[in-house]
């Protein structure tokens, strides 16, 4: 049987002017007397063209698995150091005592805030409780209905807060002072054994530091008031939470909008 040979093979006429290489369609017609020459440059990939190299594969010109190994490899190495030059999410979790009024509340505030200035990607937002007495529960309806009248939407589910919160969060924003004192206690119970960092204290700040409009220190618990409770509750966070956001970008000139 003729080996099949691309149409390239034949000897061009005088008149062509880019040269013809020979295209082998089948590694059993290379001997390894035949000598290959890449039929690209690649600068992305210097191993691939330099034969200095100990990872040249292309000496052996039949070792076409090592040469396709040795794409792979230099294709996932740079998908890799793409990937690890990738902005993660500003992380950023509300923390009150029970996490079924302010906290979840804070929380859909600040997703609003977020998602009309385009930057929904760039954050991971969240909220806690200190005490784990409603876990599993929806916020309180009563503090739905309230963000609900706003265009807010709160779906958090309540859980306590956790010693992988102190990693994982570039900021965790307390309602009151008795939430940030009760947040410090747990940082100092939990920093040796699961290994936080030292600095993880300085993450922790209040919430109304970032009203520019009111003058609240606190974020009052509402729970066992009317509905004007609620209403107040909402004004201190859509205040506090824009200027939060605007310290955040203020901050981290990395986060860009979409």
């Amino acid at each position: 049987m003729r080996p099949y040979l691309n149409h390239a093979t034949t000897r061009p006429s005088s008149s062509a002017t880019p040269p013809y290489l020979p295209i082998y369609h089948h590694s059993r017609f290379l001997s390894p007397k035949t000598s290959f020459i890449p039929l690209f440059h690649s600068t992305k990939y210097p191993t691939i063209q330099n034969p200095k190299s100990p990872s040249y594969p292309l000496q052996d010109p039949t070792n076409f698995p090592a040469f396709v190994s040795l794409v792979k490899a230099s294709m996932a190495s740079s998908a890799s150091g793409r990937a690890a030059t990738e902005t993660k999410p500003f992380s950023v979790l509300f923390v009150c005592l029970g996490n079924i009024c302010r906290s979840p509340a804070a929380e859909g505030v600040f997703r609003d805030v977020v998602k009309k200035k385009g930057l929904d990607s760039k954050f991971n937002i969240d909220s806690a409780g200190t005490i784990n007495y409603h876990e599993g529960n929806l916020a309180d309806p009563r503090m739905r209905a309230a963000s609900k009248r706003r265009d807010i939407e709160i779906t958090s589910i309540s859980r306590p807060i956790r010693p992988s919160d102190f990693r994982d969060f570039d900021l965790i924003i307390a309602m009151d002072k008795k939430n940030r004192e009760d947040i410090l206690e747990a940082f100092n119970r939990w920093k040796s054994r699961d290994k936080l960092p030292a600095d993880a204290y300085k993450k922790v700040r209040l919430m109304c530091s970032y009203c520019k409009k009111h003058d609240e220190t606190e974020v009052p618990d509402p729970y066992y008031g009317g509905a004007q409770g609620f209403e107040k509750v909402l004004d201190l966070l859509e205040d506090a939470c824009e200027s939060l956001l605007d310290n955040i970008l203020a901050e981290n000139s990395n986060i860009h909008g979409s």
